[in-house]
C-alpha cells in the first residue's frame, strides 16, 4: 500500500471552494489526481475503449470546471460524490450514443430514434456505473483508513492486525508466524479495531 491510495480521499469543502477559482492550478491538479483515475476506470468498465475513456475524463473535468461555481454543498439536496458521478454518467452515455449514431463508419442523423437494445444498454450502464462508483469509493475509504492506521501504530502491530483481519489468517496462524502468544493477537485486534472505527467515522463525515 503506497501514497497513490490517497487519490480518492473524500473531498473537503475547502478544495471545492478553491475549485471555483479557475486560476487555482494547484487545486485543479489535486482534483485531477484524486478523481481522474476513478473516472477513467469507471468509463473503461462501462465498455469504452482507452481513447474514449480518456475523453470522458477530460470532458468530465471540463464540465466540472464550468458548473462548479454553481455547486453548493447541501447534504439535504445531494452530495458532491453523487454530483460528480452524474456528470461522469452523462459523459459515458454520450459516448455510447455516439457509437450508435456512427456505427459502421456511417454517421446517422441524431433525429433517428434510439433502438430498444441501446436504451437497455444505457439503462444497464447507468446501473452498473452507479454500483461501480460506490464500490470504488468504499474501497478507497477502507484503504485510506488503513493508511491512517499504519501511521498511528507500530509496524509489528499493524502486520499482526492486517494478517488476521484482512488476510483472514487464523489467530493461531498469526501467532505462530509472528512468534507471539495467541492472547496478544486478540488484544491487538481489539485495540486496532477501535482505532479503525474512529478513523472510519472521521472520514465518513468528510464524504459529500
Amino acid at each position: 500500500m503506497d501514497s497513490t491510495h490517497d487519490e480518492f480521499t473524500p473531498t473537503r469543502l475547502s478544495l471545492l471552494n478553491r475549485l471555483k477559482n479557475w486560476d487555482d492550478a494547484e487545486s485543479w491538479r489535486s482534483f485531477f489526481e484524486r478523481y481522474g483515475k476513478l473516472i477513467y476506470r469507471v468509463a473503461r468498465q462501462s465498455g469504452l475503449n482507452d481513447a474514449e475513456a480518456q475523453d470522458v475524463v477530460q470532458e468530465t473535468v471540463i464540465t466540472v470546471a464550468k458548473k462548479i461555481p454553481e455547486f453548493k454543498y447541501d447534504p439535504a439536496i445531494g452530495s458532491f460524490k453523487g454530483w460528480l458521478m452524474q456528470i461522469t454518467r452523462w459523459r459515458v452515455l454520450n459516448h455510447i450514443r455516439k457509437k450508435h449514431y456512427e456505427s459502421g463508419g456511417k454517421r446517422m442523423p441524431k433525429e433517428e430514434p434510439l433502438d430498444t437494445a441501446l436504451l437497455e444498454v444505457e439503462a444497464d450502464t447507468g446501473f452498473q456505473l452507479e454500483k461501480l462508483w460506490d464500490d470504488e469509493w468504499r474501497a478507497n475509504l477502507a484503504e485510506t483508513v488503513l493508511e491512517r492506521l499504519k501511521k498511528k501504530v507500530s509496524a509489528r502491530d499493524y502486520q499482526i492486525f492486517y494478517l488476521h483481519v484482512f488476510k483472514k489468517l487464523t489467530a493461531k496462524d498469526v501467532a505462530r508466524r509472528m512468534d507471539i502468544k495467541l492472547a496478544e493477537v486478540y488484544f491487538i485486534k481489539y485495540k486496532l479495531s477501535r482505532i479503525v472505527q474512529r478513523e472510519r467515522k472521521a472520514l465518513e463525515k468528510q464524504f459529500f
